[in-house]
């Protein structure tokens, strides 16, 4: 500060010193008087310089605020948000920088009085005297779906989302977090979750998130599918996490990454991960808890011994939602650990579960059942339904024929040719069953030979390596061969199968535009199969356990472009038949059959799904009179148990007893179809059908509630009608639902 401007300064300078207007009314400070022992000072006046702000701390009396302005100035400092101090920060997901709460009565996330809402809970009405009484910030809350998704569920869909939500929140049964969506194929489930997640992680009756994070578990085929289903349905408004292979060492830094996220709004509230990655992984996300987890294609925790279901069986969390579209494969105490998984207890233990329930009711489905044996077993799965049914929500595909063009489902028997018949007997002959067999248990070594058949069945090029080898039951086989023969090129005409999908392809090329998906469970037909595509000049694409999953999804998009060339997708069913979505095709082929009938069906539903707009064609070919007839007699079996217990349908006929299907080594050369013998058919005369099958039967009903034929004369089919006289004996065929009856 410059000296002459010194406030003691300009005290003693006179005025007038340079004439300037400003000085004028300029008075020097007045003196202040001595003044008397004990009187009161006389208080001066404060300065204020012409020049500069008063400086209030040099004054005995220093300027202040009044009340009014200090409040004022105050609430002015504190009303502005908290701002990160970070360059260019925006903060995760957009979202407002914290404030001053809001004081205000609780309302919903979104409108609950918005036309087309889905409200998942409605608060209870309060009377004026309790609304007096409750606290505004305690009062329960409107959960309303987000109207992003609540405007593409269908009517089925909504339902299934409000059932999901009062199952994990406890509201079916109390205690209980766990449920079962067992929808067949086609129905949306996935959707389904993704709404049960987004709504979980965003609200609650309490007016805040009801978890934090989720979990998804799937095959490590669909880990990148549900990646970009979250993403189509949700957009940018959440980041999942998906991880499938990669080192132990990354894949347990970002996993620890994604347990230790906490708050209200984590980044990456969703994990995606496969079967295979997390039970590698387990001791890392057991350490924290998780909100919920969702288990795709659930049915794989049907044995609760192996490691996957014990590891995820410790995961802590209560919520637990299983996925699967065929809960029942193979025996009820299969079905026992999915519902033990979700909802431990309500069953009780897996002892007491097979004498209350398992054992009347699977005596009560063998044709030998006596009647108080029937009736006991009725009685049991009417008990074992009311309890399940509050934790599983089972929809069929009928509800698609609302949304989807009609399917046609055929199985299609075809005749063994000369060759394939002579090796048949002979391996019969050779290969004698094991005892285990009459005890109706299959062990390795018998395993070994109902392969081999299953593989003749196919092709015999796919045992003539035995045949050189001479191994057991072909020993002095290879004479029967032709003359010359070499399997470096196919020969279809060897195959009765073979033959009919030569057919089957060579008509729907050369008559429609029409894609074809081929199915088979051994990778030997799958090489089979491309020798044929080569030889006919057929474009394809294969999908097979050697593919990366990366690869899988690329070839996938690509086949279901319309413009793209490919004719044939051949697909190895324990590769890629869960799950994928193939609706560039409408025709299916499903080569040859499993034991597990969930298998199959999974495979065959990956045409007739969301999306399609053809109407579909699903061929199931079996050999006549083999093996492959006894697997889906076996098949029909397990399926009815399945519809008993699953979809409640009470009628289905008792067709195979149990001893029947000890006959496995067995050919039936004078039938047309050893499966129409089996089940008595009463809408039959001398093998043919005089009677339409039951109004409102559909291809989920019993197959003896379908059309069957021994000739072409039947059929609706125009390529199984052009391909029939190639190989086929028989064909069981029905339609999704009626609008089939008018297709030519």
């Amino acid at each position: 500060m410059r000296r002459s401007l010194a406030p003691s300064q300009l005290a003693k300078r006179k005025p007038g010193g340079d004439g300037s207007d400003e000085d004028e009314d300029w008075q020097p400070e007045a003196t202040s008087k001595r003044q008397k022992h004990g009187s009161k000072p006389d208080i001066p006046e404060c300065y204020v310089s012409p020049f500069r702000k008063p400086l209030a701390q040099l004054t005995n009396q220093p300027h202040c605020l009044d009340g009014s302005k200090h409040e004022a100035f105050i609430r002015s400092i504190l009303s502005k948000p908290f701002k990160v101090p970070i360059p260019n920060y925006t903060g995760p997901l957009g979202l407002r920088a914290l404030g001053i709460k809001r004081a205000g009565v609780r309302h919903a996330l979104h409108d609950p009085f918005e036309e087309g809402a889905l409200v998942l809970y409605e608060p209870p009405p309060l009377s004026a005297h309790d609304q007096l009484k409750l606290d505004k910030d305690k009062m329960p809350v409107h959960v309303v779906v987000d109207p992003v998704l609540s405007r593409v569920l269908r009517p089925h869909q909504r339902e299934g989302v409000k059932f999901l939500w009062e199952c994990v929140t406890s509201r079916r049964i109390p205690g209980s977090h766990g449920c079962i969506m067992a929808d067949e194929m086609g129905l949306g489930k996935t959707l389904q979750c993704i709404t049960l997640m987004w709504t979980l992680l965003r609200q609650s009756p309490d007016f805040k998130p009801e978890i934090d994070k989720a979990i998804v578990v799937s095959p490590s085929s669909l880990v990148k599918n549900w990646y970009n289903e979250v993403g189509k349905w949700l957009g940018g408004r959440i980041q999942p996490l998906a991880i499938d292979g990669g080192s132990k060492e990354d894949i347990d830094n970002k996993l620890a990454g994604f347990m230790n996220q906490r708050g209200l709004r984590v980044p990456s509230p969703i994990l995606i991960i496969s079967y295979e990655t997390f039970r590698l992984h387990a001791s890392v996300l057991q350490k924290g808890s998780v909100g919920l987890v969702i288990c795709d294609e659930g049915h794989r925790l049907k044995n609760s011994d192996n490691q996957t279901y014990q590891a995820l069986n410790s995961l802590k969390t209560p919520r637990r939602v299983l996925i699967s579209g065929t809960p029942i494969q193979n025996d009820l105490l299969e079905y026992f650990s999915l519902v033990h998984f979700v909802n431990s207890g309500i069953l009780g233990t897996a002892q007491e579960f097979k004498k209350h329930f398992e054992l009347p009711i699977l005596k009560g489905r063998d044709a030998d059942a006596s009647e108080a044996e029937r009736q006991k077993g009725e009685e049991r799965l009417k008990e074992l339904i009311s309890i399940v049914n509050r934790c599983l929500i089972r929809r069929t595909s009928d509800i698609l024929s609302k949304y989807l063009p009609v399917k046609i489902e055929q199985v299609v028997c075809c005749r063994l040719t000369p060759l394939q018949s002579e090796l048949y007997k002979h391996f019969l002959k050779q290969a004698k069953p094991v005892e285990d067999l009459k005890e109706g248990k299959i062990s390795v070594s018998s395993l070994s030979s109902i392969t081999s058949l299953k593989k003749l069945c196919n092709h015999p090029a796919l045992i003539y390596e035995k045949c050189v080898e001479e191994e057991e039951g072909f020993v002095g086989a290879l004479h029967l061969f032709p003359s010359g023969y070499s399997i470096k090129s196919l020969e279809p005409q060897l195959s009765g199968k073979m033959l009919v999908l030569d057919y089957i392809l060579a008509i729907t090329k050369s008559t429609s535009d029409d894609k074809v998906v081929l199915v088979s469970n051994y990778t030997q037909t799958l090489d089979l199969f491309e020798k044929l595509c080569r030889t006919r000049r057929y474009l394809y694409v294969r999908l097979d356990g050697t593919m990366s999953i990366k690869k899988r999804a690329k070839i996938v998009e690509r086949f279901n472009c319309v413009s793209s060339p490919e004719f044939i997708f051949m697909l190895s069913s324990k590769a890629g038949g869960c799950g994928l979505n193939l609706i560039g095709a409408n025709r299916l082929v499903m080569f040859d059959p499993d034991w597990n009938p969930a298998n199959d069906e999974q495979a065959m539903a990956r045409v007739w799904r969301d999306g399609q707009k053809k109407t579909c064609y699903i061929y199931r070919l079996l050999s006549t009179g083999t093996i492959e007839e006894k697997i889906f007699q076996r098949q029909t079996h397990k399926k009815a148990l399945s519809s008993c217990v699953v979809d409640e349908e009470q009628d289905v006929e008792r067709h195979f007893s149990l001893g029947e299907l000890k006959e496995l080594f067995t050919l039936n050369e004078a039938t047309t179809s050893d499966t129409h013998d089996k089940i008595k058919c009463r809408r039959c005369v001398n093998g043919h059908q005089v009677r339409p099958p039951p109004e409102g039967s559909d291809c989920t009903s019993d197959l003896s509630q379908w059309n069957h034929c021994a000739e072409k004369r039947g059929l609706k089919d125009t390529v199984l009608k052009a391909a029939w006289d190639a190989a086929v004996t028989f064909t069981f065929h029905h339609y999704s639902h009626e609008e089939q009856r008018g297709i030519p």
